[in-house]
C-alpha cells in the first residue's frame, strides 16, 4: 500500500509525506548489510535492528549482499525505491575509504542517500593466527619486515575496514604483505581461526569472544586507552606504534529521496535503540562503542561521513591499490 501510495504522490511527494509517516512501516523492512554474515558490521546491526524491531512494530530483516568491498550492496541499497522500507547498515569502507579506492564510485556516500544515524564505533585490533610466533606487536612488525613475501594478510574485501585499516598498518611500519581478500570480515576471521594465514586487522565487536577463548590472540587495539572488552590488550601507544589509532564506524542510510518524515521516524527508533540499557550492555560487552549524540542525528551522521572521507581516501589513494573488478 506504501509503495502504492508513494507512486501516486508524484510531485506531490512533500504533501503526502506526513501521511506516509503516520502509516509507515506497515510491513516489514529490509535491511542490507553489504558484507557476508558473521562480520562486525552484521554483527552490530543485528543488535540495533533488533530493538528496533520492537519499536517500530514491524520486523527489520538482515540481507547480507556481499561483494566489491561492500560497494556491490551498498550500490542496491542507493539505487532502492525511496519509501523506507530499504535500508542499508554502512560503514567507513563503504562510505568513506571506497572514494579513495574506486576512482568510478557507483554512488556518492554523502550526496546519493538519508543519513538516518550512527550505530556504533568499533576499535580495530591486531590479531595473529594462535600459532604465529610473536608474542607482541613489535615481534609482528620485525616479522613482517624480515618476511616481506611471506605473511599474509587476510581481510573483508578491498576497500572494506579491515582492508584499509591494515593497509593504514602496513604503511606505518613501511611494508607491503601479500593481502587476501574475503567477502567480508566474518569469513576472513574465521580462516584466521583456523590458521589459514598470518594476521588481521579488524574492526574488534565480532572477535572478543574468540581472543577471551584463545582461539585467536590480539597484539594491540588501536586506541589511546584500553577497551573494557579486552582489558589485557595493550593499546598500539603501549606496543609502540602510536601513530595507528584506527576505529571503525557502523551507521544506517536510506535511500536519497526518502521522506523526511520517514527518516526522522527511523531516526528516533535509532536514537531509543541505542538508549535501550540492554543494547548498550551488548554493544559494550563485544567492544563496540556507543556514538556520539551529535552523530546520531541525520545531519550531524552526514557532516561526520564528510568528515571521515577526508581521512581515508588520502590513504587509500596514495596506497595505489587496484580496484576489484
Amino acid at each position: 500500500m506504501i509503495r502504492s501510495l508513494l507512486a501516486g504522490c508524484g510531485l506531490a511527494l512533500s504533501l503526502c509525506a506526513p501521511v506516509l509517516a503516520q502509516t509507515y512501516p506497515n510491513q516489514p523492512i529490509t535491511v542490507i548489510v553489504p558484507y557476508a554474515p558473521g562480520g562486525n558490521t552484521d554483527v552490530v546491526g543485528r543488535i540495533v535492528t533488533e530493538q528496533m524491531s520492537i519499536i517500530l512494530g514491524q520486523k527489520l530483516v538482515i540481507e547480507n549482499i556481499g561483494g566489491a568491498g561492500g560497494t556491490t550492496g551498498s550500490l542496491k541499497a542507493a539505487r532502492a525505491a525511496p519509501d523506507g522500507y530499504t535500508l542499508l547498515v554502512g560503514q567507513m569502507g563503504t562510505h568513506a575509504a571506497s572514494v579513495g579506492l574506486y576512482p568510478n564510485l557507483p554512488y556518492d556516500p554523502v550526496n546519493d542517500f538519508e543519513h538516518i544515524g550512527q550505530l556504533s564505533d568499533t576499535p580495530i585490533g591486531i590479531f595473529v593466527r594462535k600459532n604465529l610466533q610473536v608474542k607482541d606487536l613489535q615481534g609482528l612488525i620485525a616479522m613482517i619486515k624480515a618476511n616481506p613475501d611471506k605473511l599474509n594478510n587476510g581481510h573483508g574485501g578491498v576497500g572494506s575496514t579491515s582492508h584499509v585499516s591494515c593497509v593504514f598498518f602496513t604503511s606505518l611500519i613501511g611494508a607491503r604483505p601479500p593481502m587476501i581478500p574475503y567477502r567480508g570480515s566474518g569469513p576472513a576471521f574465521q580462516d584466521i581461526l583456523s590458521e589459514q594465514y598470518d594476521f588481521l586487522c579488524d574492526q574488534i565487536p565480532h572477535t572478543v569472544g574468540h581472543v577471551k577463548a584463545g582461539s585467536v590472540r590480539m597484539l594491540a587495539i588501536a586506541l589511546p586507552e584500553r577497551s573494557d572488552a579486552v582489558p589485557d590488550v595493550p593499546t598500539t601507544i603501549e606496543a609502540g606504534l602510536p601513530a595507528y589509532q584506527a576505529s571503525g564506524w557502523n551507521a544506517m542510510f536510506a535511500p536519497k529521496g526518502t521522506p523526511k518524515p520517514i527518516v526522522d521516524k527511523l531516526n528516533a527508533a535509532l536514537r531509543q535503540a541505542l538508549d535501550d540499557p540492554s543494547v548498550k550492555a551488548r554493544l559494550e560487552g563485544i567492544g563496540a562503542v556507543l556514538p556520539r549524540a551529535q552523530n546520531r542525528s541525520s545531519d550531524g551522521l552526514k557532516a561526520f561521513v564528510g568528515t571521515e572521507i577526508q581521512k581515508w581516501a588520502p590513504i587509500m589513494k596514495a596506497a595505489n591499490i587496484e580496484p576489484p573488478k
